[in-house]
């Protein structure tokens, strides 16, 4: 059990709001994580409180008794609140958090994980195999990420990766069901009037983009074009390619923005609606 966690609990059970991230602790965390909001900013004390409601409300576990840290679950709550920094209302930034609610477990992992899959094709034949995981998030259940690949978020910014930013933008996407590269859109997104008009203006950015990277790596694998810079991972699906999109779009927003205008136009419209950036 954590020992932050615990008296995070404690303390949920006296008074409303949590306690505040220990300074140590918060400094520590921007040090190692250098795409996070810089102190003096006003984004980053959203970011702190949002960091201390979600350690509030989520549970943390090793796996194989794996000794999860109070550094560890503050590495992972903070990148997992940075897609909803912008989301909640001025005086209650925390109630972005209810994209979040249909789960409470994280469970962290010493190492990369074996899963086994099993794929069946147009022909009706049923293909098994073993894939190596760094992540995995379940509709209406636990998160699961692996902690090398937490920490490398760390040392590889310049690649836009955040593996918990990618499994907590599947949780988004699934919170309108099934995953399927579109999360619940808000009124009125982009000037749209229904929810079906706003999922059509989603995707009218967002297929063309997976289209463009799925291009890009061809070229590569085939002629011997450069790869692209944008993570070849998220050729696999539109339901990935969203994730990685978003990974880059926060970890290394100025070459995103340089690389893929249209999409950060189109996550801006999302994650940051009224435009509030310090």
């Amino acid at each position: 059990m954590l020992n932050l966690a615990r008296r995070f609990s404690r303390w949920a059970r006296s008074i409303h709001a949590p306690p505040s991230v220990p300074d140590e602790l918060w400094l520590a965390t921007l040090a190692r994580y250098p795409f996070l909001p810089r102190l003096g900013k006003p984004e980053n004390a959203r970011l702190r409180l949002l960091t201390a409601y979600f350690l509030n409300q989520k549970q943390f576990t090793g796996a194989h008794d794996f000794n999860i840290t109070d550094s560890m679950a503050v590495a992972v709550a903070a990148q997992a609140c940075l897609p909803l920094l912008h989301l909640g209302p001025t005086e209650r930034p925390e109630a972005a958090l209810a994209w979040y609610d249909d789960f409470v477990g994280i469970v962290i992992q010493p190492a990369e994980v074996m899963a086994r899959r099993e794929v069946i094709d147009a022909a009706g034949v049923v293909h098994r195999f073993e894939e190596v995981i760094t992540g995995e998030a379940m509709e209406h259940g636990p998160v699961m990420l692996s902690w090398p690949a937490v920490e490398e978020a760390g040392h590889a910014q310049d690649l836009g990766h955040s593996v918990v930013i990618h499994e907590f933008i599947h949780k988004m996407d699934m919170k309108g069901g099934e995953a399927d590269g579109c999360p619940p859109l808000p009124p009125g997104f982009m000037g749209t009037r229904d929810a079906r008009s706003a999922r059509t203006a989603w995707f009218s950015v967002l297929k063309p983009a997976f289209q463009a990277l799925r291009d890009q790596v061809v070229l590569a694998e085939r002629f011997g074009q450069p790869m692209p810079w944008l993570d070849a991972y998220g050729t696999t699906s539109i339901v990935e390619f969203f994730p990685v999109a978003c990974e880059a779009y926060f970890v290394q927003r100025s070459r995103f923005t340089e690389e893929w205008p249209a999409l950060t136009h189109l996550f801006d419209a999302l994650f940051n609606p009224h435009g509030q950036r310090s």
